[in-house]
């Protein structure tokens, strides 16, 4: 860091998503809708799995745990980001903006990770049914869940360790909604190379390596699906995969096109509206996708209602 007078920020002001005053209050309206909805959601599919029986098998435990990591991931970051359309500033002490950036890391590692073993169960359901219970035991499942929240903690850990040793004394805007680790890197006057080097080890081990097991899955999967002699049955087997397909287009798409692009001002401007897609949009829609596409989901929840 070079020589000179600095003064340490001790608190980030965010700016947003948008500093237009007339858009302030239909944009709070409008996320707060949708927090409404993720927390409803979400929140309704961890207990509709939870109270049907029929729906306690290997492929329901992975999107109950899913839908735990989106509810805690949302919940981590919109009610701050609804506090900036309703205040003049949105001001969060640098404690509290450590806490929320390793928060968030847990989370969207835990979700990546989570999406790569929901496609593991797909493709031992389809290309190996008859050991299916065996591979896919209870014990395993639960040990896969183990390892994968084990993979957010630890990955989170070591990049906000490498971010406490950073000094931040450029100001104290930060151009985001929340602390993420782009708009943070640009607010450090000390060298961010040993940041930069851990977080492109853990973007190859946590969005890579999840994409690439996703995407041999399925391609073992569709050769599956293909030698189903009968129609009816290739588009049984299908179904069971559209809305995991579907959801992870959106969320490895958003994510990829936020962290694989150059770092400037401009591409960090279109990197927060990439961003609200995974953060915010995706935890909205995955609910609606997995029950509206799945017809057990919509059984389960029939019975639900029917009983109370």
């Amino acid at each position: 860091m070079a020589e000179g007078n600095y003064s340490i920020v001790s608190e980030f002001v965010f700016l947003g998503l948008t500093e237009k005053p007339e858009l302030q209050l239909p944009l709070f309206l409008l996320f707060l809708g949708i927090y409404v909805v993720i927390l409803l959601g979400n929140l309704g599919m961890v207990m509709l799995i939870l109270f049907s029986p029929h729906l306690h098998t290997p492929m329901y435990f992975f999107l109950s745990n899913l839908s735990f990591i989106d509810l805690c991931q949302s919940s981590v970051i919109i009610p701050k980001m609804l506090e900036k359309f309703i205040m003049v500033k949105s001001v969060i002490s640098y404690a509290e903006c450590m806490a929320q950036f390793y928060l968030f890391d847990v989370f969207v590692i835990s979700e990546c990770h989570m999406l790569s073993a929901m496609a593991y169960d797909r493709y031992v359901a389809i290309c190996n049914p008859l050991l299916y219970n065996v591979t896919m035991s209870y014990k395993v499942c639960s040990w896969m869940v183990v390892a994968v929240y084990s993979v957010g903690l630890i990955c989170a850990t070591g990049e906000t360790v490498c971010l406490l040793r950073l000094l931040f004394c450029k100001g104290d805007d930060l151009n985001h909604y929340f602390c993420d680790l782009l708009p943070l890197l640009e607010q450090s006057c000390s060298s961010t190379f040993i940041n930069e080097v851990v977080a492109l080890s853990f973007s190859s081990l946590n969005v890579i390596v999840p994409a690439l097991n996703i995407l041999s899955s399925y391609i073992f999967i569709m050769a599956s699906i293909l030698r189903i002699p009968s129609t009816e049955g290739r588009s049984k087997a299908f179904s069971t995969c559209s809305s995991h397909i579907l959801a992870v287009a959106l969320f490895f798409g958003s994510l990829t096109f936020m962290y694989l692009q150059p770092s400037s001002v401009s591409s960090m401007d279109q990197g927060k509206v990439s961003s609200v897609f995974y953060t915010i949009v995706v935890p909205m829609l995955n609910p609606l996708i997995y029950s509206l596409r799945n017809k057990d989901v919509k059984v389960a929840l029939y019975k639900f209602v029917g009983r109370r």
